[in-house]
């Protein structure tokens, strides 16, 4: 070998490797969020999550609470109710009881779920079959390129941690279902229903996913009914547990409370969202442009003001839609053709349709559309099973645009939480 040969293969050696770079970028934006979310937990000061007044209520033997730290609440016979699913209280149990219905904690509770999260979707695409570095990008991307990140970020507030409690439920809820764990998926799908009432609609897929390979999907033989007995059993328990409470409270099974929500805040402190349960009603066709707009078109938008239009005033508080804020989720394209994908879309467009004719779309949020939680995980598990397995050429390929693009969402998470700060919440 000659002297110059010897020097080129030593420049090839330290050569500039954009993608090791990519890879840095992506895991500092993740750090910043993760840093964020020290930084608010060290910060909370409790007083802010009704859960901790329903966690209080329940330690006091009753339902009503003596007072509402949101909006949120409802007013019934002269007493007031958190009408939200009961199961998040159960978290916040230990933490009221030694520290009161003021208490902080929420935000170290909702980072430890979402580190939950991040261990599930990891070992969700290692059943599936995906390599070491697909299974560390399609985690990386679902815990801080999605709202899961956001709703931990903001679990100090009702409504944010209902969802950071329901999400870790179903992604157990699937993995036990690909492990045919059926009690196990069954009661977490009951669980989850308990604190996000759409992860109910994730049933279907949670038995499609269950089915043992080559099986038919749709069968009526003992093994396949016992399996979906399994399955209901404890989802069916879970929905006679919230009919039962909902009597407790206001003294009809079906009646969640939602609807005496507007007579909580006074005249002079209701937004358009109070305005829009007074005037149209909870559901309405009057909402599903605003809806569709956002969930699917909006893009990152922050909003400036001033004489010259040149301040920065806050994040546009409806959200940025899933295909602007992350962008990987398009490889959903490369799902499978097959029964599981069929009821996977059957079920998350029931969700997402529902949610279309919502009276909110999930305000206040930044940069996300946080009810595409309630449906992401099945059309996630499906982009993993499609575009990360299989033969590994191809992975190789598809892998390097997903990498820029995780990179590119976490950057808009850490954008948006950064304006946040500046303008201290708009």
């Amino acid at each position: 070998m000659t002297a110059t040969h010897a020097a080129g293969d030593t420049r090839r050696s330290f050569r500039f490797d954009r993608w090791t770079v990519v890879t840095a970028v992506a895991f500092a934006l993740a750090g910043a969020l993760l840093a964020a979310l020290a930084y608010r937990a060290l910060r909370e000061s409790g007083g802010g999550n009704s859960y901790a007044l329903l966690a209080d209520a329940w330690l006091h033997g009753r339902f009503w609470s003596t007072a509402c730290f949101d909006s949120d609440c409802a007013v019934f016979m002269e007493k007031i109710y958190v009408i939200f699913p009961p199961v998040p209280a159960f978290f916040a149990l230990p933490v009221v009881a030694l520290f009161g219905p003021n208490a902080s904690g929420f935000l170290i509770i909702s980072g430890a779920l979402l580190a939950v999260t991040g261990w599930t979707w990891w070992t969700i695409a290692a059943r599936l079959g995906a390599d070491r570095e697909a299974r560390l990008w399609t985690t990386l991307a679902f815990v801080f390129g999605t709202p899961a990140i956001y709703v931990a970020l903001r679990g100090d507030a009702v409504w944010f941690f209902a969802q950071a409690v329901a999400l870790p439920l179903v992604s157990l809820a699937l993995l036990a279902a690909l492990d045919r764990r059926l009690w196990l998926a069954g009661l977490l799908i009951g669980l989850a229903f308990l604190s996000r009432q759409m992860a109910l609609f994730v049933a279907p897929f949670v038995f499609a996913l269950s089915r043992p390979k080559d099986e038919p999907l749709i069968a009526f033989d003992r093994e396949t009914i016992a399996d979906a007995l399994k399955i209901g059993a404890p989802i069916l328990a879970a929905i006679a547990a919230y009919c039962l409470y909902n009597w407790l409270r206001f003294g009809a099974p079906m009646e969640t409370g939602y609807k005496y929500i507007a007579a909580y805040p006074a005249e002079n402190d209701r937004n358009f969202i109070t305005w829009r349960i007074i005037d149209i009603g909870l559901f309405a066709k009057d909402y599903f442009v605003f809806n569709v707009a956002h969930m699917f078109l909006q893009g990152f938008h922050i909003e400036f003001g001033g004489k010259y239009m040149t301040e920065i005033v806050r994040m546009d508080q409806m959200g940025t839609s899933i295909l602007a804020a992350s962008p990987f989720v398009l490889y959903a394209f490369y799902a499978r053709p097959d029964a599981k994908l069929l009821v996977g879309l059957v079920v998350a467009a029931v969700i997402g349709g529902i949610t279309l004719f919502y009276h909110s779309n999930g305000f206040s949020q930044h940069n996300v559309q946080r009810y595409a939680l309630d449906w992401l995980p099945v059309i996630y598990l499906l982009l993993i099973a499609g575009a990360f397995t299989g033969a590994a050429d191809k992975v190789a390929e598809r892998l390097k645009p997903f990498k820029l693009l995780t990179t590119y969402a976490i950057g808009l998470n850490v954008a948006a939480f950064a304006v946040v700060a500046i303008t201290k919440g708009g």
